[in-house]
């Protein structure tokens, strides 16, 4: 399918659009700034889903980048060969875009839940929205150039016209990479929001083409090009009208158990499997956080080894929103206060109000000795409100350090904030992930905490899952009290050298 030559002769052999070359001009930039706008949010969901569902932010950004970059490199090159049939070809690039970058993020999440692999996908789609991104312009050099001219005369200023191309690509980027995070993400989802810029992407390549160079296609392009898009358009309304289905389908296939409760907070993705009435397993983007009545055996081992000794009348607990860390604290007679730090108040809201999880928490949130903080953790502690040396027992319970977002929160910076609120005789007590799945994470937890200033003490609960911590105390008091009867300690097992984690050198990547 190619641009015909057309009927009537004109003056130079172009055809001139019709409108005014002026407005020509404005209406190519204005499909430049939405196209723009689009590529970017396909390129951002592609690294946020694949963060959500691999983990490791940092590397996920890397790969999708740099073959989006490389790709669009050979998709300039393959459109060299459309320049003679730049509208033919734009309009093809805009259908295959729209439905290949709104699609994305659903074929991403399909094989994950069902093949158990999304890498190789996002290899493919990166490179495929890569080729179609960078075909696209020039092919719409060719098309501003077109626009630009009345009646096939007129000397068109190269430079003026690549500067305003560009212009109107990075703006059109700023708006794409700004809807993304603050309309699209919280207000309809990764899989819908994919979708609907899909559609528009569809309607403006389309509606450019089929409008306003319509006289440079034959009718038999048009006809192709229409059916093409509005084929893509059915397909995105589809799979639009079926997202629900399909989320719940793969939330089974993801997480094995019925899924009683799955809610977007706006910070994370929270899943409740398993009946009101029995054991609950907890899932926050897509990890497993509790499994049944692990999350007694776990808490138990965080928390009553740092309250076994020494005064502990006040508690501070690091993200716990779940309530299970406070409840522990909660069981000796002595404790007066317990402050949680939580980030998400979605997930505290669930634990409330949720019959299984907050009959699990022992309806912690009702009891008046707990007092909730909402906000992320390392600004608390490092702003004016965290008040100094006020804790008897700061419990770290937060995600594994293996996932990027938490990578702060297990710094060497980080521990030294803590020590900044820990009361004379205080204890520390930190999550340190899977000893023996993932060792090296597990000890550069470990290494950090000694390089802050603490001197510790590792031990695992024995059992599965296998679950790693750190009992510490300032190093000036000496060596952390032993963590008593139902750990196991783990020093022995302590590799040679390990380097701590600082906020410039994250060391927690296996």
């Amino acid at each position: 399918m190619i641009d015909q030559p057309v009927s009537a002769p004109v003056r130079g052999g172009v055809r001139p659009p019709p409108v005014r070359p002026g407005a020509g001009r404005f209406l190519v930039l204005l499909v430049v700034f939405v196209c723009a706008a689009c590529g970017l949010v396909y390129e951002l969901e592609l690294v946020a889903l694949a963060s959500y569902l691999i983990g490791d932010s940092v590397t996920q950004a890397s790969v999708v980048l740099s073959v989006m970059v490389f790709a669009m490199g050979v998709g300039s090159l393959l459109a060299k060969r459309l320049r003679c049939h730049a509208a033919v070809g734009f309009g093809l690039v805009e259908a295959a875009l729209a439905l290949i970058g709104g699609c994305s993020a659903l074929v991403l999440y399909a094989a994950f839940a069902w093949l158990g692999e999304a890498r190789y996908a996002l290899v493919a789609f990166s490179l495929a929205i890569g080729v179609l991104i960078g075909a696209e312009i020039p092919l719409l050099m060719s098309l501003i150039q077109r626009a630009s001219r009345r009646g096939g005369r007129g000397e068109e200023d190269a430079a003026g016209t690549v500067a305003d191309l560009f212009a109107a690509d990075y703006v059109g980027a700023l708006v794409g990479g700004l809807a993304f995070p603050f309309l699209l993400l919280p207000w309809l989802g990764q899989l819908t929001g994919a979708l609907l810029t899909g559609a528009v992407n569809a309607v403006a390549g389309g509606a450019l083409v089929l409008w306003l160079f319509r006289r440079d296609i034959s009718p038999r392009a048009r006809w192709w090009l229409l059916g093409a898009n509005l084929a893509v358009l059915a397909v995105l309304a589809t799979a639009t009208a079926l997202v629900a289905d399909f989320e719940a389908a793969a939330r089974r296939a993801v997480y094995g158990e019925p899924v009683r409760v799955a809610v977007h907070t706006g910070v994370q993705e929270v899943v409740l499997t398993g009946a009101e009435d029995g054991p609950v397993d907890l899932f926050l983007d897509g990890r497993l956080q509790m499994s049944g009545g692990d999350g007694d055996r776990h808490h138990r081992a965080l928390v009553h080894p740092a309250m076994r000794q020494g005064p502990h009348a006040r508690v501070l607990v690091l993200g716990g929103g779940d309530g299970l860390a406070a409840r522990e604290a909660l069981r000796h007679p002595a404790v007066r206060s317990v402050t949680v730090v939580e980030l998400d108040p979605g997930m505290v809201r669930l634990a409330r109000t949720d019959p299984a999880l907050s009959a699990l928490n022992g309806h912690v949130y009702r009891d008046p000795r707990v007092k909730v903080v909402y906000a992320d953790a390392f600004r608390w502690l490092r702003g004016a409100t965290a008040p100094r040396h006020a804790y008897d027992v700061v419990v770290s319970d937060l995600p594994d350090p293996g996932v990027t977002p938490s990578t702060k929160l297990y710094s060497q910076e980080f521990y030294g904030l803590t020590a900044g609120v820990l009361a004379d005789g205080g204890r520390l007590a930190v999550h340190a992930g899977p000893v023996g799945a993932r060792p090296h994470a597990y000890w550069t937890v470990e290494s950090t905490i000694r390089a802050a200033g603490f001197a510790t003490r590792p031990y695992r609960a024995p059992g599965r899952p296998d679950r790693g911590f750190v009992l510490a105390v300032p190093e000036a008091r000496g060596v952390p009290p032993a963590p008593g009867p139902g750990v196991l300690g783990v020093e022995e097992e302590r590799p040679g050298d390990v380097p701590p984690s600082t906020l410039l050198r994250p060391r927690y990547a296996d």
